[in-house]
């Protein structure tokens, strides 16, 4: 599908899925800005919305803000502890939902995103909704299997000194303790947290 700039284009980031990709394969953090401005393309973009996890302590707060600033809205969950420390922070079904509500709407979703959970979505996208659905990920972390269904795909790992930027110990390291928790107890796909961004 060309793109051009009467299409209409819905974004959805997996912040935590993003996050911890780029901290665990390059120690940097997220340039969302320019992530955004190619995921729009030059297309009309109807909504830009960000997936993240909040504490109790709300220390994630300038993060969230420096999302918005750049014209991102913020969908929070809080992360869930439950007994004996383990803990939950899953926007999968929310993305989802949204997705699908969305559909309705755009010609294009971009999910920022290399979860192949996300398989199903996007072939009911395409396949039933007649959606063009592309994905940004890294590839590394990324499902090959979802790689086979997407229309289009942006590689951030081949353009790391545009997408990427050096981390700065920001984050609060309770929080980034939380996190970490999150991704050893769902082994197998990328769970992230905070970022900074321009």
């Amino acid at each position: 599908m060309i793109k051009h700039p009467s299409q209409r284009v819905a974004v959805l980031i997996d912040t935590q899925n993003l996050y911890y990709s780029a901290r665990n394969l390059y120690n940097k953090k997220v340039d969302f800005k320019s992530i955004l401005e190619d995921a729009i393309a030059g297309r009309q973009l109807t909504r830009a919305i960000a997936y993240v996890v909040k504490t109790k302590t709300g220390e994630e707060r300038p993060f969230f803000d420096a999302l918005e600033k750049v014209g991102i809205e913020t969908k929070e969950k809080e992360l869930q502890i439950f007994f004996g420390g383990a803990t939950k922070a899953d926007w999968d079904v929310g993305l989802a939902i949204d997705a699908i509500v969305l559909g309705e709407k755009v010609d294009s979703i971009v999910i920022v995103s290399g979860d192949g959970d996300f398989i199903p979505l996007v072939q009911y996208l395409r396949f039933s909704k007649g959606v063009h659905v592309e994905i940004i990920a890294f590839k590394e972390t990324t499902s090959t299997k979802l790689l086979e269904v997407v229309d289009d795909f942006i590689d951030l790992s081949a353009n790391k000194e545009k997408y990427l930027m050096r981390l700065r110990e920001t984050a609060p390291i309770k929080i980034e303790r939380q996190h970490k928790q999150i991704n050893k107890t769902r082994k197998g796909r990328p769970r992230i947290g905070l970022s900074s961004i321009k």
